[in-house]
């Protein structure tokens, strides 16, 4: 067990709160950790920021009439209490109230204007990576952590997500949320806040629906397997938990199915106005091919004519920017089981898919003798049961839009986080495991290229540099792995600059989004030549795409 130990990212736990201490000082730095890890945090999230909020300025209305639904809930209580694109209360699109609750908040504060629809999604974005800190930090340390806020700061999807109207991006706060709720419980066996982990996704069921349940094979699978308690509380516990969540999640549903239909909107995306058709047909089985009673046939996104558009409900918008779905110019999102390892959306959350399942297979084998409620191991478990539920659901379902795959990043962000301290300190160990990290590099210099070839016009001397910057690094490393003497600095250096060449790509892209024309859209949460604008994709295949206009050998 000490040999296991030995590779561990220290943890490190929340402080006890003191009596009559306030409910906030759970914020508190905990007493191991360092003092530049606070300010190291601010900065990370300050980066974030600037990278979410940079284009609120510039943007246009969101298409699909989800302008509409904030207005008038904004407008109106009844429109609010029922999420409907009119005020008056009589036709709600296919999507649940809990979707566009923040969106209509602000407007009722700000205004109707483009940036008062996104700035939320800054606000949440911003969060995430504070509570995807805290999360990381409790589970492998304060480097760990750090990493992979920073890694999920610059997820590309993320960069583009958090800075557009979307209920993604609260879905994957509420996500983090529910792991964060969740890991308390699973420390300490503690019934309340594992219901509060499913308050949390229930929550998010109310923005994104089906896709927040994705997360409940993680979270059940590390509670049974690993909290500090006998097997029948445990069971106890999810059903407990598992109850409230049902409840959170279906009230909204339960609310228009025990209404007279007379007597609340009507619903879209269902035949016979249910919303239950709704959300567990439209948009739920329907990605997968499955067809329920009562359901339309979900074909991808698309506007009804019988609606009121924005300009019918609000004149005085007329002149304005504001995107018609049917004039913004997207890319045609690719199909197949392989479809997240595609130049579509592998650049916008799979830069790490590499590092980030070497974490997970190599910590799985490291701490496969620990205890039952060794918390580093249910780590390990809950966020590769996490990865592989969502990558497994994309792969056979219909994805619509690349923001849904942001809610890969957060578990990205963590195994690989884990995966750059664990194999660096391996391999200052030394040994057989000592060729972890040359190998993680070797992995994603190759991937790296490989996704960055869908668009070989964009800063084609930075993919050359980090892949020399890469190759130099592994020269360095295997020949100290072979038996070579190197000084201490220059081993260092190598191991600095390795770490920098997995991480300059989805950097790059992410960055990219200050630059309008690669930041994408309200329809299209991707960054860099990637973002859809004004470009066009073949369904499969390696092709090049055409440069964005304006931006001579941008494209791909």
């Amino acid at each position: 067990m000490s040999e296991v130990l030995a590779d561990l990212p220290s943890p490190s736990r929340d402080p006890l709160p003191e009596r009559g201490s306030p409910r906030w000082a759970v914020w508190r730095s905990p007493a191991d950790q360092p003092r530049w890890a606070r300010p190291v945090l601010l900065g990370i999230a300050a980066v974030a920021l600037v990278l979410y909020a940079w284009n609120l300025p510039r943007l246009s209305f969101p298409a699909m009439l989800y302008s509409n639904v904030a207005n008038s809930m904004a407008e109106s209580w009844k429109a609010f209490f029922y999420g409907t694109v009119d005020p008056q209360a009589t036709y709600a699109l296919d999507k649940l109230a809990g979707a566009f609750v923040p969106q209509a908040i602000s407007v009722r504060i700000f205004g109707l204007h483009p940036w008062s629809l996104a700035l939320p999604q800054v606000i949440w974005g911003v969060l995430s990576v504070l509570v995807l800190y805290r999360v990381v930090r409790r589970w492998a340390g304060v480097v760990p952590g750090l990493l992979a806020a920073g890694i999920f700061a610059l997820t590309p999807v993320a960069a583009s997500m958090f800075g557009h109207t979307m209920a993604d991006g609260a879905l994957v706060l509420c996500l983090v949320l529910a792991a964060d709720a969740y890991q308390r419980a699973v420390l300490e066996g503690r019934l309340r806040s594992l219901v509060w982990a499913g308050v949390w996704v229930g929550v998010g069921f109310q923005t994104k629906m089906l896709q927040a349940w994705m997360i409940l094979p993680a979270l059940a699978a590390g509670y049974l397997l690993t909290a500090p308690i006998g097997l029948r509380r445990r069971l106890k516990h999810l059903a407990v938990a598992g109850v409230v969540m049902l409840a959170v999640s279906l009230s909204w549903v339960a609310l228009y199915t025990f209404t007279p239909a007379g007597e609340r909107p009507h619903i879209s995306g269902s035949t016979n106005d249910s919303a239950a058709a709704m959300v567990f047909g439209y948009n739920g089985l329907s990605r997968v091919g499955i067809d329920l009673p009562g359901a339309e046939k979900f074909t991808g996104p698309r506007a009804d004519p019988t609606m009121p558009t924005l300009l019918d409900i609000h004149p005085a918008m007329d002149g304005n920017p504001w995107q018609d779905p049917t004039k913004v110019e997207t890319r045609e999102n690719p199909r197949g089981w392989n479809k997240l390892f595609d130049g579509y959306f592998g650049v916008g959350v799979g830069w790490l898919y590499p590092l980030a399942l070497l974490a997970l297979v190599w910590g799985l084998w490291r701490w496969r003798r620990a205890d039952r409620a060794d918390p580093v191991r249910g780590g390990v478990l809950m966020w590769g049961v996490w990865l592989l539920t969502f990558v497994f659901v994309f792969s056979v379902a219909t994805v619509p839009h690349t923001a849904y795959v942001a809610s890969l990043a957060p578990a990205v962000a963590a195994l690989s986080g884990f995966g750059i301290v664990l194999s660096w300190r391996a391999f200052r160990r030394g040994g057989r495991q000592a060729w972890l990290l040359p190998a993680a590099i070797a992995a994603e210099l190759a991937w790296t290229a490989w996704l960055w070839s869908d668009f070989p016009h964009f800063l084609p001397w930075l993919l050359w540099g980090a892949l020399a910057l890469g190759a130099a690094a592994l020269v360095v490393l295997v020949l100290v792995r072979a038996g070579r003497n190197a000084p201490a600095a220059l081993v260092t250096a190598a191991l600095t600059a390795g770490v920098a060449a997995m991480l300059v790509a989805p950097a790059t892209y992410a960055v990219s989004v200050l630059d309008p024309d690669y930041s994408g859209n309200s329809v299209d949460a991707n960054a860099g030549p990637a973002s859809g604008k004004g470009q066009t994709v073949p369904v499969s295949g390696k092709t090049p795409v055409r440069p964005a206009p304006g931006k001579p050998g941008a494209g791909g």
